[in-house]
């Protein structure tokens, strides 16, 4: 449920200033002080019907509930990468278009993907088409 949204469901008109993305979602105790104000400010002769109420509870309740399943969701999807990170170093590693190619070196894991850094000092986002496979062996000099 969005800051703007949630304030327009008062049915006044509020400047709301733009929300971080981090502070997106309302936790339960702006949605309390957002339902505390809209009973405060009602209509005394057309006072806000119960099944409404009750209704906002259960759909902000839902909203939350969501809310908390995705940041565990995000937080075990960053504890799977960490644990896969330790495999793709020495790894070698091919761009779909073949024009990147190198060592793993580094391993840098973002919200929107992970970068490997290359024994090349190149620097790949690991995307379909990416290829990692073993390190070539290394040929060894005739003696």
């Amino acid at each position: 449920m969005a800051v703007d949204s949630a304030a327009s469901a008062t049915g006044t008109k509020q400047n709301v200033p733009q929300a971080t993305k981090t502070s997106e979602t309302m936790n339960y105790d702006a949605f309390l002080k957002l339902l505390t104000a809209q009973m405060k400010f009602q209509d005394p002769t057309k006072p806000m019907d119960a099944t409404q109420f009750v209704a906002q509870l259960a759909s902000f309740s839902n909203v939350e509930q969501g809310v908390k399943m995705n940041a565990k969701l995000d937080s075990m999807l960053i504890s799977q990468s960490l644990s896969q990170v330790d495999d793709l170093i020495g790894k070698y590693v091919t761009s779909m278009d073949e024009k990147i190619k190198g060592v793993i070196k580094e391993v840098h894991i973002y919200a929107n993907g992970t970068v490997v850094k290359l024994d090349t000092g190149k620097e790949l986002l690991l995307d379909a088409g990416v290829k990692i496979s073993e390190p070539p062996a290394q040929e060894t000099p005739a003696t």
